[in-house]
């Protein structure tokens, strides 16, 4: 089974992602879209995964790779393949399937629950009623045709979704680890402006190592269940 990252900037890796897909057996390889914009034939790899980023899906003046990044997702999603999108990778896949991307009321940076909102169903991922998660986003996005919502926010309706049964996007991060978290804070820091939806530095890297467990493992359900998908 062969696996690709879409990397936007350094500091915004797949935390524990990686070790999961090499324990799973894949082989891994990565287009980094800071170092050069090349990316594989969309039908090559088994399951896409397309990491977050400071940066809009709206900003292709800025970021011209971005066009064509959309247009790669789309065509591994219409070729059938497993995606994963975290954060920026779940506005991209909604873009990408034509669907609105826009600032969210609030930006949600911290630890903060999200509730499972997915109907009963057969190849429908289904999270728990409420779980802590890390978020650090201000933008969201509509849902696009056809896919089910998976989860929600007091600060944001649409924190996840599923498209047919191999395509996932979650606005939150389960993949952060205690090293993630400090990379994002050491290059994110001026969005730390406290508030209902915004924790204070102090208090976001001062999570217990059983938040880090909790969602790593969630992930891992993630990743498990779009792996069954990617296998068939």
């Amino acid at each position: 089974m062969r696996a690709h990252v879409l990397q936007h900037v350094p500091f915004e890796g797949p935390g524990s992602i990686g070790p999961w897909l090499a324990d799973a057996g894949y082989t891994l390889t990565a287009t980094r879209f800071f170092e050069s914009a090349a990316l594989p034939d969309p039908g090559g790899p088994d399951l896409v995964v397309v990491m977050g980023g400071p940066m809009s899906v709206n900003d292709e003046r800025e970021f011209p790779w971005l066009a064509p990044e959309k247009a790669f997702i789309r065509r591994a999603i219409d070729a059938g393949k497993a995606v994963l999108g975290v954060c920026l990778g779940a506005q991209l896949i909604a873009s990408a399937k034509g669907a609105r991307v826009y600032p969210n009321p609030v930006k949600e940076i911290g630890w903060f629950p999200v509730h499972g909102a997915a109907p009963a169903g057969e190849g429908v991922f289904r999270f728990p009623p409420a779980v802590e998660v890390f978020h650090w986003h201000g933008e969201t996005f509509d849902l696009p045709a056809g896919a089910v919502r998976l989860a929600g926010s007091a600060g944001c309706v649409n924190q996840a979704f599923q498209l047919g049964r191999a395509v996932m996007g979650l606005q939150f991060h389960l993949e952060t680890t205690p090293a993630t978290a400090g990379e994002l804070v050491a290059h994110c820091r001026a969005e730390l402006v406290p508030s209902a939806t915004v924790q204070a530095e102090s208090a976001l890297l001062a999570a217990a190592p059983e938040k880090y467990r909790t969602i790593n493992g969630l992930m891992g359900e993630v990743l498990a269940f779009l792996h069954r998908a990617a296998a068939r």
